[in-house]
């Protein structure tokens, strides 16, 4: 074989490994764009499911990435807020004036997309007025936030039906009340002994006849009061009053019950005179005597309430601490809600409605203070509640 030859076989046998490598090459590279369509299939599908998802959903929802730009609204937020995907995406509520409902949702939300752990209400006003639970969700991956999603629940129905119970029960007591005061008056009358001369025997029996409607006025008053709260009815006539003569009398009324329970009631007062502050005089004084009331009805034999009051240049500031029952841990939640007795003040057989705390709390939020508890049981709770000094 020649040189030439050799040479000539040399670069055959180059050639031939360089289609051989290309080849392999060649094949390596559709085997991995196969596997790239099957994963982008795959990834499709998936998206195809969560589109059918999200769009299947009976809430109202919508996603935004970590720049606050909506990236996918469900039919459902579309119908709601009356709107196309394809109109928002992309951008910023801000940037979406020509949106009504979308612009109201943004004001509900406080003019920030993000995550506070609140539930908000949404009410919009169409042909019909509906109500929505707004919710804000976190989106992460992996520990990372990417993105928040909005929920918007409809609770138009549950609204009704508690407008309906509310009026049911508005209309029930006012019915209620006229009969029962008919019969506190009589009661009254043959008490005095101006029906006739009744024996000693039948006073104790009217006396207790007595008694019991007394509680069914006053049970039949505060319904009315709830319905008048939630119907937005409840009527405030603001003046300026001294919060510590409000305390002394609401004091003055309970010694009765004081005394039949055997409760030390002390009242620590200021050591510096306190300033007059606008409030309705009647409601607060409800608020007073419904805490230092069940201070006294759930405490101990031989227990203790204290009552104090204190001021910076804000609020003023009212505390109501005993030595009672306490409130379980479990059930501390549930104590500003209506009918709500918690389990071991029932065990004590202690008459009461579970509207008090409901009442004194929208009374206390309607003068812009605040009402709280600390509580433990068998060791006693504290109530405090704050007035603004100006309002």
């Amino acid at each position: 074989m020649t040189k030439i030859d050799k040479e000539y076989s040399k670069f055959d046998q180059e050639r031939e490994k360089q289609f051989q490598e290309m080849d392999r090459i060649a094949k390596m590279l559709i085997k991995r764009d196969l596997e790239l369509s099957e994963i982008r299939a795959k990834r499709e599908e998936e998206e195809s499911k969560i589109r059918s998802i999200i769009a299947s959903l009976v809430d109202g929802l919508i996603v935004f990435d970590k720049e606050e730009k909506i990236i996918l609204i469900n039919p459902e937020a579309e119908n709601i807020l009356g709107l196309k995907e394809k109109q928002v995406f992309g951008k910023k509520i801000d940037q979406l004036l020509d949106f009504p409902n979308l612009i109201k949702l943004y004001h509900v939300l406080g003019k920030k997309i993000e995550w506070t752990g609140q539930k908000y209400e949404l009410i919009l006003e169409k042909l019909i007025k509906r109500y929505f639970q707004v919710s804000v969700v976190p989106l992460a991956v992996v520990g990372e936030k990417i993105g928040l999603m909005v929920i918007l629940h409809d609770i138009t129905r549950g609204k009704e039906v508690e407008r309906l119970k509310t009026e049911f029960v508005s209309i029930a007591a006012h019915q209620l009340r006229t009969p029962l005061s008919a019969i506190k008056w009589s009661l009254s009358m043959i008490l005095d002994g101006d029906a006739g001369k009744v024996s000693l025997g039948q006073i104790e029996f009217l006396e207790k006849a007595y008694q019991s409607n007394e509680r069914m006025i006053f049970l039949i008053n505060d319904l009315l009061n709830v319905a008048r709260i939630e119907e937005g009815r409840f009527i405030y006539d603001l003046s300026l009053q001294s919060i510590e003569k409000i305390i002394e009398k609401s004091i003055d009324n309970l010694k009765e019950l004081n005394n039949k329970k055997e409760v030390e009631l002390v009242f620590k007062k200021p050591k510096e005179s306190l300033p007059k502050i606008k409030i309705d005089k009647k409601n607060i004084e409800f608020v007073i005597q419904n805490l230092l009331d069940n201070a006294i009805r759930f405490n101990k034999p031989g227990g203790k309430v204290t009552i104090s009051v204190k001021c910076d240049k804000i609020n003023i500031e009212v505390m109501v601490e005993d030595t009672g029952v306490g409130i379980p841990y479990l059930q501390q939640n549930r104590i500003f809600s209506k009918f709500f007795r918690a389990d071991n003040v029932i065990k004590l057989d202690v008459e009461g409605t579970g509207l008090g705390l409901f009442i004194c709390k929208n009374i206390i939020e309607a003068h812009s203070g605040k009402i709280w508890f600390e509580s433990k049981k068998d060791k006693g709770t504290i109530f405090l509640f704050s007035l603004p000094i100006k309002s």
